[in-house]
C-alpha cells in the first residue's frame, strides 16, 4: 500500500503550482495511498487536501455524522464511498499507481456558471454587496483586488487571491459553520474552512491571525480572520469555494465588480 509521504503532500496542497499538479491523475481527487489523522485534523480538512466530498470520504471509511476522527486513525484514500442520492455526482476519477502525467490523460471539463437567483443591489457599497447563487447569498470575504483569478492550467489555482493590506478584516462570504481553523494544510498558511450546507465550503487563507473557532456558527460579513501572509510571499487573501469537494471558479459566486 502507498503511503502518501511529506513531499507528496507538500505538492498535493498548495494553493498554485506548476502546470503537472493540474493533471487529474495526479492533483486531487486522490484515491491512492492512506492519510494517517494528526492532532488539528478533521474529516473536512482532509477531505479538502485531497479534493474529496467529506460525505464521501467519510462514508468510505465508516465514519457517520458528526466525523468525529482521533489522532492515530487511518483514513484510506483508496476507498470510493457514496454520498447522498439527492446530492450531485461528482465525476469518478481512477484509482492511479504511478501519478505521473500522461499526454492521453483527459482535462476535466469545466463546470457550467451557476444560476444567479437574486441579484446584487448595486446602489450599496461593494462591501455589503450579495447575491444568491444555489440557495446560498454570497458576498465579498475581502474588497481588495484581484491578483490571481482561478484556472486549471498554466499557473493552476484553485480560488481567487485577493490583494490587501496585513490585518485587514476578512469575513465571512455567507453564513456557516466553521469545520476547520488551522495551519496544517501546506501552502494554505493560517486557513479557515466554512460549511455552507451539504454541497459547498468556502476557504480563507494565509490569515495573519484566526478569530473564530472550528464548531462556531459565523453571519454573512462576519469578521473571522485577519489577513496576513503565512504561508506564501506577500499580504494577501487567498479564497476557495469547493462544490461537493471540487474547487469552483469564486467570480461566478460573487457579486460583479
Amino acid at each position: 500500500m502507498l503511503v502518501i509521504t511529506a513531499f507528496a503532500l507538500t505538492i498535493l496542497t498548495g494553493c498554485n503550482t506548476s502546470a503537472i499538479y493540474g493533471d487529474r491523475a495526479y492533483n486531487p481527487p486522490v484515491y491512492w495511498g492512506r492519510h494517517v489523522v494528526e492532532r488539528g485534523d478533521t474529516l473536512y480538512s482532509i477531505a479538502w487536501r485531497y479534493g474529496r466530498d467529506y460525505r464521501e470520504l467519510g462514508n468510505a471509511n465508516g465514519i457517520a455524522p458528526p466525523y468525529t476522527i482521533h489522532p492515530g486513525q487511518v483514513i484510506r484514500l483508496d476507498r470510493k464511498g457514496r454520498v447522498p442520492a439527492n446530492a450531485p455526482r461528482v465525476a469518478s476519477r481512477p484509482p492511479a499507481n504511478n501519478p505521473s502525467r500522461s499526454s492521453t490523460t483527459p482535462r476535466p471539463q469545466p463546470e457550467p456558471a451557476p444560476k444567479v437567483t437574486r441579484q446584487p443591489n448595486r446602489n450599496v457599497d461593494l462591501s455589503k454587496q450579495s447575491q444568491t447563487v444555489s440557495d446560498i447569498n454570497w458576498r465579498w470575504p475581502h474588497v481588495g483586488t484581484v491578483i490571481a483569478k482561478y484556472s486549471t492550467s498554466g499557473k493552476v489555482n484553485k480560488g481567487i487571491d485577493i490583494a490587501g493590506n496585513s490585518g485587514d478584516p476578512v469575513k465571512a462570504a455567507a453564513d456557516g459553520n466553521v469545520v476547520y481553523a488551522g495551519n496544517g494544510l501546506l501552502g494554505y498558511g493560517n486557513l479557515i474552512i466554512i460549511n455552507h450546507n451539504e454541497h459547498y465550503l468556502s476557504a480563507y487563507a494565509h490569515n495573519r491571525r484566526i478569530l473564530v473557532q472550528e464548531g462556531e456558527n459565523v453571519k454573512q460579513g462576519q469578521t473571522i480572520a485577519e489577513l496576513g501572509s503565512t504561508g506564501t510571499d506577500g499580504n494577501k487573501l487567498h479564497f476557495e469555494i469547493r462544490k461537493s469537494g471540487n474547487p469552483v471558479d469564486p467570480l461566478p459566486y460573487l457579486p460583479p465588480r
